[in-house]
């Protein structure tokens, strides 16, 4: 299930691999045409940009949610289902929901600024770079954060209370507690979050297809966006398989660097 097609697709980024018609072998040509694909790069840099922000921006919010619902209190199940509960829905439905949202007409956002007298005049939240790149922020963060807070509330929980209850009373702090206990023991755990974050952004689509359609002027153009336009658009399915192959192997790359950034320790079990 994923070997043959990713051989299939290998495959057919040798070729001139039109939609309709014949195919035919023409070798590395679709890769030498990728050197030259401004456009491609571009969206790659763009990705790049996104993938850093919203990663930065899901544990900034991810890991305080973890460390408050890791311990039973009141309310601790509700908490956890009302912050996890974004995390079901689909990426499609959730881009729907915030094009609504976003709508500067129809919408929340805009309408309800303008009617408390905070703006001036109904304002366009995707009419422009920037407000259109945190609004897509903001989107994905309320629909990741919860997912990767669980995550980092398994691996916050494996750690023996003995370890901090011994930290407490040898005078440590919340902070070096945090620095010295927390962080090491929660290596692989963070190394799993880190990577379906990274992974998940630089494979990104649903959102910036539905809600902007690459705009404004195509400064949120996406890598999967181009290899979408390019095979499905375009129909050039051969160039649209070598710009898959180069994506894999940019996301092979990074998450070997990151596994070996927040591998154990040598001596460490």
């Amino acid at each position: 299930f994923f070997l043959v097609p990713l051989g299939m697709a290998f495959w057919m980024s040798l070729h001139n691999w039109p939609l309709m018609g014949e195919h035919s072998f023409i070798g590395l040509d679709n890769y030498r045409a990728i050197l030259r694909d401004t456009r491609f790069w571009n969206a790659l840099r763009f990705t790049g940009l996104y993938t850093v922000v919203v990663t930065i921006a899901i544990f900034a919010v991810a890991f305080p949610l973890a460390i408050f619902i890791e311990r039973p209190r009141a309310l601790t199940n509700v908490y956890r289902t009302a912050f996890f509960m974004p995390a079901v829905i689909g990426f499609a439905s959730a881009s729907l929901l915030w094009s609504w949202l976003l709508n500067v007409d129809s919408g929340l956002f805009s309408p309800a600024a303008y009617d408390l007298g905070l703006t001036e005049k109904k304002f366009n939240l995707l009419a422009t770079f920037q407000p259109a790149f945190w609004s897509i922020i903001a989107m994905v963060v309320w629909k990741v954060a919860g997912f990767t807070m669980i995550i980092l509330m398994t691996g916050l929980q494996s750690i023996p209370s003995e370890l901090q209850e011994a930290a407490m009373i040898d005078g440590a702090g919340p902070f070096a507690r945090f620095r010295a206990i927390t962080l090491p023991l929660m290596r692989r755990t963070l190394a799993l979050a880190l990577i379906l974050s990274v992974a998940g952004s630089i494979l990104a689509f649903d959102q910036f297809y539905i809600i902007l359609r690459g705009g404004p002027r195509n400064q949120t153009l996406t890598a999967v966006y181009w290899i979408f336009n390019q095979s499905f658009v375009s129909f050039k399915l051969g160039y649209g398989a070598a710009l898959s192959m180069i994506l894999l192997a940019i996301l092979v790359a990074l998450s070997l660097v990151q596994l070996w950034l927040l591998r154990k320790p040598e001596g460490v079990d």
